[in-house]
C-alpha cells in the first residue's frame, strides 16, 4: 500500500465507529516509541524482544483494568485502616499459540498465580480456513473472565468481500471458548497491533467481546512472531 494511501486510510479509520467494545490505549510518547522500534526492519532481535516485552506489559496492565474488583479494607503496619480494592476471583488467561505465548510472561509478571490455557489454531494457506488442533483450559473456565492473548490481528478483505488471515484465528478461538460455555461478555482480547478490518470482523461476529489494543493501523507488523521467536 502506498504511503499516502495508508495515511488516508488511517484518517478514515479514525473517524469510523469500530464499536464501543474496542478499547484503544492512550498513545503516549513511550508507547509510540515502542511501536516504532517493533516496526523498524533494522531492529535487532534482542532489542525487538526487549521492546515487545515492554509493550506487552503495558497492554496486560491495561487489560487488568477491565477485570472486576471489589472494595476491601486492610490494616496498615501503623495500625490504621485503609479502604482499597482487590481482584474478584475467577480470572484466567488463554494464549493462541504460538505468537500468543509471547504475552504469557507479561501476564504472569502481573498476576503471579493466574491460570493460563492454550489454543493451537492453524489456517489453510489456500482457503484461509482456521482449524483447531489443540485446546487445554482450566476445567472451570466457563465461570471465569478470560484474557485472550494474541499480539497481531491482520484481517484483509478482497474484492469479493472475503476475509482472511489472523482475524479468522481469533474468531475460531472465541468459538472454542464459547463451546466450553464461556460467556461472550467475559472474554477480553489483549492485542498489540490490529487492522481496522480485523476489529470489524471480530466485533461484528462477537459484539459483546472486548478488544484491547495498542494500535489500529491498516498495516500490521506481521513479522512479530517470527522475529520474537527467532524463526525468521
Amino acid at each position: 500500500m502506498e504511503p499516502d494511501l495508508i495515511q488516508n486510510s488511517v484518517a478514515h479509520e479514525t473517524q469510523d465507529d469500530l464499536g464501543p467494545n474496542l478499547i484503544r490505549m492512550k498513545i503516549t510518547d513511550q508507547i509510540k516509541e515502542l511501536q516504532t522500534v517493533l516496526r523498524d526492519k533494522s531492529t535487532s532481535r534482542s532489542d525487538f524482544i526487549f521492546h515487545a516485552d515492554r509493550l506487552i506489559r503495558l497492554v496486560v496492565e491495561e487489560g487488568l483494568n477491565q477485570l472486576p474488583y471489589t472494595k476491601c479494607s486492610v490494616i496498615t503496619p501503623t495500625g490504621y485502616p485503609y479502604d482499597g480494592l482487590k481482584y474478584e476471583r475467577g480470572n484466567c488467561g488463554v494464549s493462541i499459540m504460538r505468537s500468543g505465548e509471547a504475552m504469557e510472561q507479561g501476564l504472569r509478571d502481573c498476576c503471579r498465580s493466574i491460570r493460563i490455557g492454550k489454543i493451537l489454531i492453524q489456517s489453510d494457506e489456500e482457503t484461509h480456513v482456521a482449524k483447531v488442533f489443540y485446546a487445554k483450559f482450566p476445567p472451570d473456565i466457563h465461570k471465569r473472565k478470560v484474557l485472550l492473548m494474541y499480539p497481531i490481528m491482520n484481517t484483509r478483505e478482497d474484492g469479493d468481500g472475503c476475509k482472511s488471515s489472523t482475524g479468522n484465528t481469533v474468531i475460531q478461538a472465541i468459538n472454542v471458548l464459547r463451546e466450553h460455555e464461556v460467556k461472550e461478555h467475559n472474554i477480553i482480547i489483549l492485542n498489540l497491533f490490529t487492522t481496522p478490518a480485523a476489529v470489524r470482523s471480530v466485533l461484528q461476529t462477537f459484539p459483546e467481546v472486548k478488544l484491547l489494543t495498542s494500535e489500529v493501523h491498516p498495516v500490521a507488523p506481521n513479522h512479530f512472531g517470527t522475529k520474537y521467536f527467532g524463526t525468521d
